[in-house]
């Protein structure tokens, strides 16, 4: 790999970066260690078939904030290493479906979002080239024959009706075998997905009419702690506190002393944690909705007054997600400074891990020029810088420095699988107790 892949990597405005580095150092030196436990792990909890996770590095800690089991961005990962990916895929085909010839990709609901295009065309290239026929199965109610669409790269994708036959997905003259969601269910399940008999993956409960990030978190928790008992490692310093906050309405301002007090919870933890470690920045919490995506209903919050002081601007800001869906569950996630800084105007980055199978297969940074280190970066005005995340994080090198760009990219890859594998467990979750469900709702029958 050139030195001209790496020219543009972003580098740590922050001089606290001892901690990080000793985290990092920690997991170099622990990687034999930590590799082997991950392979047990995926032998246990086979990972969902793919996932992205962002993550804040804060110079004195490093951990993810949020998981996407239908993630959006293929068209910003470094095409170099598309061959990565293409190899994910088929070992993730090895268990889903080992004599696959087709699979069908039902998509977002989306009608004019070119970015989001361009990941779709992008994914189907990686599928095509794993040895798969792709066909796209619109959800959408007004389509009624195929759509091309012609994008800015010079790619086409083309959108089919999806239809049901019997107690499968697919679209006219297409036998898949299996179906590919890459549409987050936020507005519920529609009943052309409910009780399919046909492999569907990500599995529809882990769709956010049904997921929940609290469950993700307690799960990451968990994960954490076994994972920190070890390589004896702090828990804290790659774990956000968090704490789920139920019943709220922002619009009618009821539940506003629940989350205020959760919020004084949180900050009171973390504040003990930074006099730990000696760290001089002000702690502060994101509170964000339970469900759903596209940086909606998120708010930075440094204190609990701020919670009870909201204008009604703010507080319809919070009280709605995609589609329309009303936020009556939120989480008061810690927040997690981000201290990396792209380009001549140091704008404020944070990393993006993407994952097919238990393989890290690429990723970017989120870039924003107009938000703070303590603000989320998933909104308007963000930009993307693709970077070849997949050979440092495979490959680190014991004979640089502990924060030198591979041992860096391997961190991020630790702690991007250790989400993973989170979701991995809060999928197989909700695909069990979907099926008991089913099984008891036949049994009535």
């Amino acid at each position: 790999m050139g030195k001209e892949s790496w020219a543009a990597v972003p580098h740590l405005t922050t001089a606290l970066t001892g901690p990080l580095q000793k985290i990092e150092a920690h997991l170099l030196q622990n990687q034999a260690g930590i590799e082997r436990w991950f392979r047990s792990q995926w032998q246990q909890t086979p990972a969902p078939f793919y996932c992205s996770v962002d993550l804040r590095n804060a110079g004195f800690k490093l951990a993810p904030v949020d998981t996407n089991l239908f993630p959006g961005g293929f068209n910003n990962l470094n095409p170099a290493f598309r061959s990565l990916a293409v190899q994910a895929v088929q070992a993730a085909l090895d268990r889903i479906c080992p004599s696959a010839g087709g699979v069908l990709v039902i998509p977002e609901n989306h009608t004019r979002n070119t970015y989001y295009f361009e990941s779709l065309a992008a994914l189907v290239e990686i599928l095509t080239l794993a040895g798969l026929r792709v066909r796209v199965g619109s959800l959408l109610p007004d389509l009624h024959e195929s759509k091309t669409i012609d994008l800015p790269s010079g790619r086409r994708v083309t959108f089919e009706p999806l239809i049901r036959q019997d107690n499968k997905v697919t679209v006219a003259g297409f036998d898949p075998c299996f179906a590919l969601l890459n549409n987050d269910l936020s507005g519920g399940l529609p009943s052309i997905l409910d009780n399919l008999e046909q492999p569907v993956v990500p599995h529809v409960s882990v769709g956010w009419w049904k997921r929940l990030k609290s469950r993700h978190f307690t799960h990451y928790q968990q994960i954490v702690k076994e994972f920190s008992d070890i390589v004896r490692l702090d828990p804290w310093l790659i774990n956000p506190v968090f704490r789920k906050c139920g019943k709220i309405n922002f619009e009618k301002r009821e539940g506003e002393d629940c989350l205020a007090n959760y919020v004084d919870e949180v900050l009171a933890e973390v504040r003990v944690k930074y006099r730990e470690y000696g760290i001089d920045q002000e702690p502060f919490v994101i509170v964000k909705a339970d469900a759903g995506t596209y940086g909606m209903a998120i708010m930075t919050v440094k204190s609990a007054d701020e919670v009870c002081s909201l204008n009604r601007k703010q507080r319809t800001r919070m009280a709605h997600l995609k589609e329309g869906q009303a936020v009556h569950d939120v989480m008061v996630q810690e927040g997690v400074y981000t201290f990396e800084t792209w380009g001549t105007k140091n704008a404020v980055a944070e990393p993006v891990v993407y994952m097919i199978d238990h393989y890290v297969i690429g990723g970017f940074y989120r870039v924003h020029t107009e938000r703070r280190p303590d603000e989320n970066l998933n909104a308007p005005g963000m930009h993307f810088e693709p970077l070849a995340f997949a050979g440092p994080c495979c490959y680190p090198d014991p004979q640089q420095a502990p924060d030198a760009n591979p041992n860096r990219f391997y961190a991020y890859g630790v702690i991007a699988r250790l989400a993973l594998l989170a979701a991995a467990r809060e999928s197989l979750e909700a695909a069990e107790t979907s099926d008991n469900r089913e099984v008891k709702k036949s049994n009535r029958r």
